[in-house]
């Protein structure tokens, strides 16, 4: 027997709760994994609440992350006793995910999990961090350096932000980041934002173009924030969007990008080739300043993970949160 959370549907009735599971209810797959850490994400906040179509199937275990170690496996790649490290792929969407004590997966989904780093440290960064370094990753490769000018950083202090912070001034650019939590300038400009602006600046509808502010933006917000970033970006910028959190829409004109010649870079997070996610986790491992991590992280165990669901969607949580599933 092992714990997890489950989510089910039945009558319309959508429901979650620590169960207690067995390995013959496992999904197929071709490595089982015993998992040490998961964590709480906004995407399984949404599984877990009902309050997004995230879950694809029921029942589902939720959990877009996980670190753990192999205990079975068909794949030539991974044996008993290897470190792993799962990031995305629609577990926890399609296929059971890191909120149990137990996971069996595809390994092409997995990655060898990285040597610098502990499993509470990789969970710790999880999706948010490896997120941010994508987008980092992908600016730099459009050519940007810090000499530029600002980068602004949207939804600055949820996980995403939080790390894009402090990734983007560990290499030495110039930070502004945008918020809606005023009393949480310390922690901002303890990651390494230099400027602080209320995200009411950016939150409602702008005009097709605005004063040149930024050279780049990391968005995990979406809709008029978007919007209005690239509205404000300077000629030739880069903007990288990875998130929804204000919405899914995108209100905005061509003028940033046939006026100014500004390029919108998506960033997909989920399917990201192997080699590009070992790329970013070799550089977390080197870059990533550790210290951070406990500004930015708070750690809870499985059974708690329900009602820190509700607590994320109400934007109580700073930051992110680690889930011990054995604990």
């Amino acid at each position: 027997m092992f714990k997890a959370i489950l989510v089910d549907k039945l009558e319309d009735k959508y429901s979650a709760r620590l169960a207690d599971l067995t390995d013959d209810q496992l999904p197929t797959g071709t490595v089982t994994v015993k998992v040490a850490y998961s964590t709480l994400n906004y995407k399984d906040a949404l599984a877990i609440t009902g309050k997004g179509p995230v879950v694809r199937q029921f029942p589902m275990v939720p959990g877009i992350d996980l670190a753990g170690t192999v205990e079975a496996s068909d794949d030539p790649r991974y044996q008993p006793g290897d470190r792993v490290l799962l990031n995305g792929w629609g577990v926890g969407e399609s296929h059971w995910g890191g909120l149990a004590q137990k996971a069996r997966l595809n390994g092409d989904w997995l990655i060898p999990h990285p040597e610098r780093l502990s499993g509470r440290q990789t969970m710790a960064v999880g999706t948010a961090g490896y997120t941010a370094m994508l987008c980092l990753m992908a600016l730099e490769r459009h050519g940007l350096k810090p000499s530029h000018g600002p980068v602004l950083v949207t939804g600055a202090t949820g996980g995403v932000g939080s790390f894009a912070i402090n990734l983007l001034a560990g290499a030495g650019y110039t930070v502004t980041a945008a918020t809606g939590k005023s009393s949480e300038e310390a922690y901002l400009k303890s990651l390494g934002a230099t400027t602080i602006i209320d995200r009411a600046e950016l939150s409602a509808p702008g005009r097709p173009l605005a004063k040149e502010k930024w050279a780049a933006v990391i968005d995990s917000v979406g809709s008029h924030t978007l919007a209005n970033a690239c509205a404000s970006t300077m000629s030739e910028g880069l903007v990288a969007a990875c998130g929804l959190a204000q919405g899914m829409d995108f209100p905005a004109t061509v003028a940033p990008f046939i006026l100014r010649g500004v390029s919108l870079l998506g960033i997909n997070s989920v399917t990201q080739p192997f080699k590009r996610r070992v790329e970013a986790w070799d550089r977390l491992s080197d870059q990533l300043n550790l210290d951070a991590l406990s500004l930015m992280t708070k750690e809870i165990r499985l059974e708690n993970a329900i009602a820190a669901a509700s607590e994320l969607m109400d934007g109580k949580i700073r930051g992110r949160l680690i889930v011990d599933v054995n604990g």
